[in-house]
């Protein structure tokens, strides 16, 4: 005699899935009210931080026509900036990897330089590029390269060595060792690159905006504490970590390798 199990239904597994970061949400926006709302004074600028207080000046931000072009120019300098970065850091990244020499060569340059913060080249961006998005988009990749190079390299080297062997086995050149072996199989590794790249790109770009240049999200936050609208700067900072959240949601789904899909020759 058999019995048959109950089918099982998508509720649970949602409910699993939405009620946890729910309920985390709710705690730390309670926190937020209860931190600018009672602890602090009746004529405190900290009041104007208050969670009531972002719809309100959202709409404000929006009826002056000002953070859809900032969150716009924003993006296209992050765009910008990592399309420099990737078009160094990969094939340098394959350099250090295929070539013993070149790494023994690099290896204490890159140590060096990927030690230094990024926003201390400010001075030197602005000399070179002078003010606008120029420095900004050298700031943005200059974060952003150390971590697609590094883990381009690390690519390189995870590589099994019996398929580099077979490939002189044929007496492939090292252009067609590069395009059928190294690259189809450092694409994980240079995809963990990129998406690294993005969060640090995105940390950096925000106060990167905020030296000399009159627009993006950075300038935003500047020129609304200048003001001493203080809602705006937290209404301008929600927007920065939603579109900082879509942003690695969008590149893990378009760069996490996919797994159960059919192989085809």
């Amino acid at each position: 005699m058999t019995t048959s199990a109950a089918p099982r239904t998508a509720e649970p597994v949602l409910a699993h899935r939405l009620v946890p970061p729910a309920v985390a949400i709710v705690v730390v926006v309670g926190l937020w009210w209860l931190a600018t709302t009672t602890a602090s004074g009746a004529h405190s600028l900290l009041r104007q931080t208050a969670p009531q207080h972002v719809i309100p000046a959202l709409v404000g931000l929006l009826e002056r026509g000002v953070l859809v072009p900032d969150a716009a120019i924003s993006l296209w300098r992050l765009i910008i900036g990592l399309c420099v970065a990737a078009l160094i850091g990969i094939p340098a990244g394959l350099l250090i990897g295929m070539s013993t020499a070149a790494e023994r060569a690099s290896r204490p340059v890159v140590q060096f330089l990927r030690m230094i913060s990024p926003l201390s080249w400010t001075p030197i961006a602005v000399a070179l590029f002078g003010i606008g998005s120029q420095p900004v988009i050298f700031l943005i990749a200059a974060a952003a390269v150390w971590p697609i190079l590094m883990n381009t390299t690390a690519g390189v080297h995870a590589i099994e060595p019996g398929f580099l062997n077979v490939a002189r086995s044929f007496h492939a050149t090292r252009t067609e060792t590069l395009r059928a072996v190294v690259l189809p199989a450092i694409r994980g590794h240079v995809q963990t690159g990129l998406r690294v790249a993005l969060g640090v790109a995105w940390i950096v770009l925000v106060p990167a905006e905020m030296l000399g240049v009159r627009s993006g999200l950075g300038y935003e936050v500047l020129n609304a504490r200048d003001q001493l609208a203080y809602d705006q700067v937290v209404a301008v900072i929600v927007v920065i970590g939603t579109l900082g959240f879509a942003l690695d949601l969008g590149a893990r789904w378009l760069l996490t390798p996919r797994r159960g899909r059919p192989v085809t020759a």
